[in-house]
């Protein structure tokens, strides 16, 4: 029985997005390394910044960052004992925890935020225009696995 290829368009594409997200990716973490942080613990930081003082529960944290609950507890706990985020009650709900920024992981951040955005900009952004990133962002949208799939499109 063969196995079915992909077309050499779809083989192009495809190996052009992984190859791109590789090297594009590598680059991001090298960018903040000297920073002492990952790109999952920045992911995290990020997050929590976004959401400013309340901070945000938990379980709503793993979830955004596609983690299972274990893996994420680990990061949790790293961050907690270097002093960047702390964990409180939930203001919403009692049983659950809200992980939230401290002073220092704050300033990390904006340090991180800083060389994050300004290698974004010369590894990315830079290279496209604004028709190129609408078109990027509508193929994000069509491609998203938790929306319908339409054939028509």
């Amino acid at each position: 029985m063969a196995t079915e290829r992909l077309r050499p368009l779809e083989d192009a594409a495809w190996r052009g997005f992984l190859l791109t997200h590789d090297r594009i990716w590598r680059s991001l973490e090298e960018g903040i390394a000297p920073l002492n942080v990952s790109m999952a613990e920045y992911g995290v930081l990020a997050l929590l910044g976004e959401a400013g003082p309340k901070g945000m529960r938990m379980s709503e944290l793993a979830e955004r960052r596609l983690m299972s609950t274990g893996g994420f507890t680990r990061l949790a706990d790293r961050l907690e004992r270097r002093g960047l985020i702390e964990r409180r009650p939930s203001t919403v709900d009692g049983r659950s925890l809200d992980a939230v920024l401290t002073k220092e992981g704050r300033a990390l951040l904006r340090r991180a935020w800083r060389r994050h955005y300004r290698d974004l900009r010369e590894l990315f952004f830079d290279r496209l225009d604004d028709d190129d990133l609408r078109r990027l962002a509508d193929i994000w949208d069509r491609l998203d696995p938790t929306q319908p799939h339409d054939h028509e499109q």
